[in-house]
């Protein structure tokens, strides 16, 4: 008689590989933009709605490609200094900020300007304005050559002193410890920057911090959802532009909070198929200078390679608007007209 061999039993659920588990997306919220930027943007249609084409921008209006691409095709012209534009003409300053001395190179060139600097970043450039009054040394945290920074240091080129993360600590030297600020570019790693300022506390007791956080609500609740995601996912992918500050923060924090591998795409198609090996949760966000049309583009095409699951993780509810630039309500044609006459 021969012996019924014994059924193979299934695999437990544990045993289960990678490919056979649902794979699916957590989504963060918030994630995008934030309303600096959306200002920024909508100022720069509603100048050439209201004006016509050309408008001038100096520099970036935001850090982001797409963005910069779109309004370029709607007549908007990037350029790298005021003085590039004819005079009688329009120019915006940028979400970032700008010092003094550009404000004084549009009115020598006989230009109409628009500032539409996030009210965030306006705050610290008053903050740095009122501690040079008062004859402190401010100490800005911050990274060396990016244009907030360049904006802030301009306001107080002789109080201010630059402090690019806790390594530079030990070079800071001040006239009299008792009487020094901190101030921070608003797009920097909370975690990064509390441990530059513990350091600085260390060498300076008497250190005084501002007011309030400088690092922009938008930042802080972008990281912390970020940190969410780095939890429970083993790949983060965050859309934003290589100079974007606060997009490059949500890289690293995802990184330091423990998740696998984490990359910055500007679009869909950046993104490379070996990333997805072995993955069953994607975690995708966005910088703060990010349409969210370009995040709906990532998840369409991880759709189509089978990631259909989409969870929202919210860790915050964002509902802070700006009013636009008071510029936009006087004839600046008009006005840059008159300039050229002058």
């Amino acid at each position: 008689m021969t012996a019924t061999p014994a059924p193979t039993p299934e695999p437990a659920p544990a045993d289960r590989s990678a490919t056979d588990r649902p794979k699916r997306v957590l989504l963060a919220a918030p994630r995008g933009y934030c309303a600096g930027v959306d200002r920024a943007v909508i100022a720069v249609e509603k100048a050439l709605e209201q004006y016509g084409a050309p408008v001038y921008v100096r520099h970036e209006i935001v850090h982001n490609k797409y963005v910069v691409q779109t309004l370029e095709r709607k007549g908007a012209i990037f350029v790298d200094q005021a003085t590039e534009v004819p005079p009688g003409n329009i120019v915006m300053f940028s979400a970032h900020g700008v010092a003094p001395t550009v404000h004084e190179e549009a009115r020598q060139g006989r230009l109409a300007t628009i500032d539409a600097t996030c009210p965030l970043v306006t705050k610290v450039h008053k903050e740095a304005v009122r501690y040079a009054k008062e004859d402190f040394d401010i100490l800005l945290i911050g990274h060396e050559g990016h244009e907030e920074v360049i904006g802030t240091s301009g306001e107080a080129p002789d109080h201010i002193q630059l402090v690019d993360g806790p390594e530079d600590v030990a070079k800071v030297e001040v006239r009299d410890p008792s009487r020094v600020v901190w101030l921070s570019q608003t797009t920097l790693s909370v975690d990064e920057t509390m441990e530059t300022v513990d350091a600085l506390k260390t060498k300076f007791p008497q250190l005084i911090s501002p007011p309030s956080d400088d690092i922009c609500y938008a930042t802080q609740n972008r990281q912390i959802a970020i940190k969410e995601l780095a939890g429970q996912a083993e790949l983060v992918i965050v859309v934003g532009s290589k100079n974007s500050s606060n997009s490059i923060r949500m890289v690293e924090v995802a990184k330091q909070a423990g998740v696998p591998a984490a990359y910055l795409v500007d679009f869909a198609s950046e993104i490379d198929e070996s990333w997805l090996e072995g993955v069953t949760s994607v975690g995708l966000s966005s910088g703060a200078s990010v349409p969210d049309v370009l995040v709906q583009e990532v998840l369409e095409w991880l759709a189509q390679r089978g990631y259909l699951d989409v969870e929202l993780v919210k860790t915050a509810d964002e509902t802070l608007t700006f009013s636009l630039p008071k510029e936009l309500r006087r004839d600046l044609r008009a006005e840059a007209a008159e300039l050229v006459k002058e």
